[in-house]
């Protein structure tokens, strides 16, 4: 490969990986990794200044305001740092500040993870918050800053116009607790908490970033009117006496006794609420900043220090299989106690199957172990040579380790999941899909309320709501006599659904609310879904193999069948209502694009349906109908390409009659 590809292929992963950070908040590439691509990077453009161009990575500071929030140019730029990765590097540095300035005096500060951001205040008034961006130029944020309890909203005896700058981040143990309530909803979760502090910061609803409990330090003053500092440490004392929360901070005289605090730093960053990802060094003195100045890019006078992701040797002692509650099974390894990134780690997430099939990890192994992130610990590689004799293969179980259930394959994607239609660790998501509005839609039964009936220990399977006594529901915490009443009153009236709603409510894989309706009106009853082979199931219209499969393994299940048996008991209505004797549309598709004035677009293909008619989401060549309303885009026009007839609204109810 000739430099100018090399250039040119670092350019574009460095620019992947700088959109997917800065602006989808969603990185897929290691910070360390992304500055050893960048110092590659720079070396060959120094080397070729010629092949410079003005969209390179080296010459930007990172970042791009989001659609959605206004831009806001800082008054003082929000420079970025240069980074070094060794001591040496460090003390190369010391050499070129000492070079200009030989009595300098550091401070050196943890480098937060978070998201950095510049604070302006009006005659003591906090007026607007924006993010760094590019360095020149942010989003404005003030509304969400404003949740942020640290920051405070005015402060007195201030200039008549300051500037500040902090980082805001999402304390360790929220984050932690976020990605648990995450998981409990079947959310993806946040990689780190820089990650959930940056999505969370720039959420456009207020209210959201305010449930986050986002937290901001600070480290700089930007501008203040009229007044004059001597050093930095000054300018910490004055935002101390303000009122803000200030960044550690330690002075040093000498560059050893700075590479004694970064080591320092590194080894204690577990007592910090923060994640952290290096340590800052500056020049204390302001005036010598002065004299120091800047690069084009960044400031002479400070350096970041990247700690390097920490590698270690461990013995994998066991595997055990954890439930979700959206029915994963997660495999995690139990290792001897190792020190990483300064905390003690004994487990490790072994994501699937095929992540442990594809490193051949097995119980007895010696592995390699990091933090990714700086803050999820994740099996690397196999010391196989250290492998001891008799170590199998390690396969997932068959079968759910909490109810016993069989465990089955996704069709796409790597996950197991448990079948059990009443699995302890799926109870909470499994009531909550019951009661959901597309399925059994019983009104007052939200999250919260399931959490509440489950705690209570009221309720241990979707069967057990019909089996609800009054004074039971009414002693529950926040509940009192008049909901438990609603409650038990909506559950009843629940009784009375469609076969349809029922079947939907099951939660059964690729059984959505179309499907459920098919197959409800196909067969009739309950009991004669349950009798029903796979080949039966196939004969129905728009079920394929793989949702047949999914529907004969669910009705197998002993965990189904006693569900069943106790909704029959209660009274759940289990017959499906029958279709209309109007078939006008019967072997027709009938596709809906653009805004219909009269009709939503359930209530449209449910009328066509009610019709023997079938509602398509996309236009082919099967297509009988596109009925258009206003806006209609790329639908109508592939139906004028295939020559498809295209109904107006008034045609279409005119139809309807």
């Amino acid at each position: 490969m000739d430099i100018n590809q090399e250039i040119e292929r670092l350019r574009q992963e460095l620019n992947r990986a700088g959109y997917e950070y800065y602006v989808l908040d969603n990185p897929t590439m290691s910070d360390y990794d992304y500055d050893h691509l960048l110092r590659r990077l720079e070396e060959l453009e120094e080397a070729n200044p010629e092949l410079i161009t003005p969209d390179s990575p080296t010459q930007r500071v990172g970042g791009k305001a989001v659609v959605g929030f206004a831009e806001v140019e800082h008054r003082v730029p929000l420079e970025s740092l240069q980074d070094v990765f060794d001591f040496d590097e460090l003390r190369q540095f010391d050499q070129r500040v000492r070079g200009v300035v030989p009595d300098a005096t550091y401070v050196v500060e943890p480098k937060v993870d978070g998201l950095s951001v510049a604070l302006e205040y009006v005659d003591g008034l906090f007026v607007r918050g924006a993010t760094r961006g590019d360095g020149r130029v942010g989003e404005e944020v003030t509304e969400n800053l404003r949740t942020i309890r640290s920051i405070p909203l005015r402060i007195t005896d201030a200039p008549a116009n300051l500037i500040v700058r902090g980082e805001v981040f999402m304390p360790k143990t929220v984050f932690h607790r976020l990605n648990e309530q995450r998981e409990d909803r079947g959310e993806p979760l946040f990689a780190n908490p820089r990650n959930a502090a940056a999505g969370s910061l720039r959420q456009l609803d207020p209210a959201i970033a305010a449930q986050r409990k986002l937290d901001a330090i600070l480290f700089n003053v930007q501008y203040a009117e009229n007044m004059e500092f001597v050093s930095h440490n000054e300018t910490l004392d004055y935002l101390k006496s303000k009122g803000y929360k200030v960044i550690p901070h330690y002075t040093c005289s000498t560059v050893e006794q700075v590479i004694e605090c970064i080591a320092a730093i590194g080894e204690g960053r577990e007592k910090f609420p923060f994640d952290i990802d290096g340590a800052v060094v500056k020049v204390d003195d302001l005036a010598q900043r002065a004299r120091l100045g800047s690069t084009a890019k960044f400031p002479r006078w400070a350096a970041a220090y990247k700690y390097p992701p920490e590698e270690k040797p461990t013995k994998l002692l066991d595997i055990v299989v954890q439930v979700g509650r959206t029915g994963v099974l997660t495999p995690k390894a139990v290792l001897a106690p190792i020190r990483l990134a300064g905390t003690t780690v004994t487990n490790a997430t072994l994501h699937n199957q095929d992540f442990i099939t594809e490193k051949d990890i097995r119980i007895g192994d010696t592995v390699v172990v990091r933090k990714a992130g700086e803050i999820i610990p994740e099996v690397l590689s196999v010391l196989t040579d250290l492998r001891p004799k008799g170590a199998d293969p390690y396969y997932l179980p068959e079968k759910c380790p909490v109810c016993g259930a069989p465990v089955t394959r996704d069709e796409e994607g790597a996950h197991i999941r448990c079948t059990g239609a009443e699995c302890p660790a799926q109870l909470v998501r499994n009531l909550a899909h019951f009661a959901s509005r597309d399925a059994m839609d019983i009104e007052g039964l939200g999250i919260a309320v399931v959490e509440a009936l489950v705690s209570a220990e009221l309720i241990k399977s979707p069967a057990d709501l019909y089996y609800l006594e009054p004074q039971s529901v009414a002693a529950v915490e926040r509940m009192g006599k008049k909901s438990a009443e609603n409650l038990l009153s909506a559950i009843e009236k629940s009784k009375e659904n469609d076969l349809s709603r029922l079947l939907y409510a099951f939660g059964i894989r690729q059984v959505g609310q179309k499907a459920a309706k098919t197959v409800a009106q196909h067969f009739g009853t309950l009991e004669a879904i349950q009798n029903a082979a796979i080949e039966d199931f196939t004969a129905v219209d728009d079920i394929g193999i793989i949702t047949a499969d999914n529907l004969r393994r669910w009705f197998d299940s002993e965990q189904s069948s006693h569900l069943i048996d106790r909704l029959r008991q209660a009274g759940v209505n289990m017959t499906a209502t029958q279709s209309s004797s109007d078939h006008r549309f019967k072997g027709m598709t009938f596709v809906l694009t653009g805004a219909l004035e009269r009709f939503t677009r359930d209530e449209a293909s449910a009328l066509i349906e009610d019709r023997g008619g079938k509602a398509s989401g996309s236009v082919s060549k099967k297509t009988t109908y596109v009925v258009a309303g206003e806006n209609a885009g790329s639908k109508l026009k592939k139906a004028n390409e295939l020559g498809i007839p295209v109904l107006t609204e008034d045609e279409f109810a005119q139809m309807l009659e």
